[in-house]
């Protein structure tokens, strides 16, 4: 048997809308937006969005969330422990957060690699030039 804490965090699927009405930023609450582009349901997504806020806060705080707290992080998301590290998994998956020195922190990762594949398609695939003003 699998335990869900230790299940490979490397990748996950997101949702990618075509329509620019539909687009993160033309919506009115971006963060949960994003959310419901990678959990199909609306409670993890509410639950993700809350987590995230959390690490973020303390992050800023300069008190970043630790692993061993997970105890209290189900209490605060109202969550059973599969579900909560599914739904990390898939943040760090994303490349949302990751997991240094056994704290929770935010991650460019997830911009960075959706910014290197609209590169990659709009130079390699377009034929675009990198310096277009409409990447």
């Amino acid at each position: 048997m699998s335990i869900v804490k230790n299940a490979p965090k490397t990748a996950t699927t997101i949702v990618i809308r075509s329509e620019s009405g539909a687009r993160i930023s033309n919506s009115r609450d971006p963060y949960y937006s994003l959310m419901r582009r990678l959990f199909q349901e609306e409670a993890t997504a509410l639950r993700g969005q809350k987590f995230l806020n959390l690490v973020e806060s303390r992050q800023k705080e300069g008190n970043p969330l630790r692993t061993e707290e997970w105890k209290w992080v189900l209490e605060y998301l109202d969550v059973n422990s599969a579900s909560f590290y599914s739904m990390r998994n898939k943040l760090t998956g994303a490349g949302l957060i990751s997991v240094k020195n056994q704290k929770y922190h935010l991650s460019g990762q997830f911009s960075k690699d959706l910014m290197d594949m609209a590169r990659w398609w709009w130079t390699a695939i377009l034929g675009n030039s990198e310096e277009s003003p409409d990447l």
